[in-house]
């Protein structure tokens, strides 16, 4: 049965934030591209603006087409609403990456990431395009940027943010997430949160448990983290929900790959904090026997790993978060 309380969204080829009405929450499906037919290809896109000015805070997800807990983050967000109490605008984009969406895929069409390209080109390939289209029509009216990810497929994560921890305000928006961990990152590294920082809009990155399914508790940290920001920033009159454990606070990061093929098991857990000469992981051969074992490098902390036990030479094994100290 059709629900008509339903709303309409409106089909645009471009967007004007401070034109939309006041005390309104609009959506829209703003076209980027065409495809081979000729037929548009748009991003879905909500805008909530509120009763009184203020800022503008965008959050966007499935910039990888097959992350799907930001999609739901942004869901609940919007539906639990108050444009009479709102002070600025809140804009969400459930999907960016479109076409890999529809086809349940992390990369774009031409096999690229679109989260090492942005900004993108203007008269660049297809990906290119499509990102810098993104950026240059959405993306750079907002004045804070939160981007929603996931692990990628046969991995999972923890709960944690990438910020450039040198910026006062992206690490305030960064801490405010109550995230298990944050890691620092400098911006200009290709990813969409780097382009808003070049833009001068502060933006972290929230990598939000792991992709194709939703997560409930997940989802539900995340739409904690957004709230705090947004009452911290006073669009919305909320108090900030302060975690019981401080972050753990990493000055970078980087994966541990294989040597050899063969079948994975990964001993180390999420969180876990590990010393130097742990042992991290096994690889046996085909019929059982061990050939090689890993052993932490240094000390730190386990941010991700892989859970796929059929590891090709050079496969991913966990992802190390090195503490700031």
């Amino acid at each position: 049965m059709k629900n008509d309380r339903i709303p309409t969204p409106l089909y645009v080829e471009e967007i004007n934030i401070e034109t939309i009405e006041k005390e309104t929450i609009t959506r829209y499906w703003l076209k980027i591209v065409e495809d081979g037919l000729g037929t548009p290809i748009s991003i879905p896109v909500i805008v909530a603006k509120g009763a009184k000015e203020g800022k503008t805070v965008g959050i966007t997800a499935a910039v990888h087409g097959n992350e799907l807990n930001g999609i739901s983050v942004i869901q609940k967000l919007f539906s639990e609403l108050d444009t009479r109490e709102l002070k600025g605008t809140i804009v969400g984009i459930p999907v960016v990456n479109v076409p890999s969406y529809i086809r349940n895929q992390r990369r774009f069409i031409d096999d690229v990431d679109l989260n090492h390209i942005m900004p993108g080109a203007e008269f660049g390939n297809v990906s290119h395009v499509y990102t810098w289209r993104v950026v240059n029509k959405i993306i750079n009216q907002f004045d804070y940027l939160l981007d929603l990810h996931t692990a990628s497929n046969g991995r999972v994560n923890s709960y944690y943010v990438r910020a450039d921890m040198n910026d006062v305000t992206v690490q305030k928006m960064a801490l405010l997430q109550n995230a298990q961990i944050i890691v620092h990152n400098p911006p200009s590294d290709g990813t969409l949160r780097g382009t808003a920082n070049e833009l001068g809009i502060p933006a972290i990155t929230m990598e939000v448990g792991n992709p194709n399914l939703f997560q409930k508790g997940l989802i539900r940290d995340g739409l904690t983290g957004i709230y705090n920001l947004l009452g911290y920033l006073n669009l919305l009159d909320c108090e900030v929900e302060e975690d019981i454990v401080a972050p753990i606070i990493c000055k970078k990061s980087y994966w541990i790959y294989t040597a050899k093929g063969g079948l994975l098991t990964v001993h180390s857990q999420l969180t876990e904090l590990v010393e130097k000469g742990d042992k991290i992981a096994t690889i046996r051969n085909i019929f059982g026997d061990i050939v090689e074992e890993y052993f932490a490098p240094e000390k730190g902390v386990i941010i991700g790993k892989n859970v796929n036990p059929v590891s090709h030479t050079g496969g991913r094994v966990l992802h190390l978060g090195i503490l700031k100290t």
